[in-house]
Parts: structure tokens; sequence; C-alpha cells
């Protein structure tokens, strides 16, 4: 596959994967700039699995996101009364804060620290995940991403590997 691959779809499938980073400059830039990319370039196959597997591993992320999400939800809305009470409490005792005050925030402290740690891990994930991706496409490889959900039909390394090994056991039965 290496030998019908040039050298500017390499970095065309390379560039797919690194634009994903466009989020931390503006908003979805992790969906329209490797779509916009993979768009233009389609009609290659090379690029048209990578640009697939990139939006496909970028709509996973978000879909993980939300479920962090709306794991911690319920959690959030039993907390709100103790919440609103330790308002309430601050806001009379101003500069009279007792421990007995802060406990109810426990609570908090452990929902939003399970939040943070899981949504960290998946961005370290996420992050392992676009260079290992990036750095398979600049070597002319296919790539497949872990755990991603397929919302968009690719082509899998083993279907690509299956068929090269067919056509050599059809060649050797001749």
């Amino acid at each position: 596959m290496d030998t019908t691959i040039s050298e500017n779809q390499k970095n065309v499938g390379a560039l797919v994967h690194l634009s994903t980073f466009s989020k931390f400059f503006f908003p979805f830039g992790n969906f329209i700039a490797p779509l916009l990319l993979w768009t233009f370039n389609k009609e290659h196959n090379f690029i048209d699995e990578h640009g697939k597997e990139a939006v496909n591993f970028q709509l996973s992320v978000f879909i993980y996101s939300l479920v962090i999400g709306l794991i911690c939800l319920p959690f959030v809305l039993i907390f709100a009364t103790d919440f609103i009470s330790l308002i309430d409490t601050l806001d009379h005792s101003i500069g009279h804060v007792s421990f007995g005050d802060l406990k109810n925030l426990s609570g908090y402290i452990i929902v939003i620290g399970i939040a943070a740690t899981l949504l960290f891990g998946l961005f370290v994930f996420e992050l392992y995940a676009v260079i290992s991706a990036t750095m398979h496409a600049s070597k002319g490889k296919l790539y497949h991403y872990p755990l991603s959900i397929s919302f968009i039909k690719t082509t899998s390394q083993s279907e690509v590997q299956g068929t090269g090994t067919n056509q050599s056991k059809n060649e050797h039965v001749s």
C-alpha cells in the first residue's frame, strides 16, 4: 500500500488528524477542519479512510464527554439543595465560617473530582490517539482509533490486509 500513496497524500492524511486540535482555537474546529480536509481530498482512498477515522473518533470523544456529564448531572441535582443552604449560611455568617458549614461541600468536591479525572483521562487519551494516528498517516499506514464508534463506515485494517492475503492465496492455488 505504501507504493501507491504519494507524499502529498501522507501529509494531507496527517494534517486531517492534526486539524482536530483546531478545537483549541475555535469552537467545533475538531469537526469542521478535518471534515473540510477530508471532503476536498475524498477521491484518494488513503485520505478518505483517515478522514472517516478522524471524524468518527471526534464524534466518539464528544459522546463520551456527554456521557460523563450526564452521569454527573443527577449528583449535582442531589447536592443542589445542600449548595443552596451552604450559600445561605455563608451569606449570614460572613467572616465566621466554621468547618461544619463547609462539610456540605464535600459531595460537590467528590463529584467535581471524579468528573475532572474522567475528563482529563479522556483528554490525555485523545492526545495520544490523535498523535498516533498522525504518525501512522505520515508513514503511509492506515490507523484505527481505539474505542472509536463507527458512525461513518470505514474499511478496517483487517479487511485491507485480508484482501492482500486472499490475493496471495489465489495466486498459490492457480
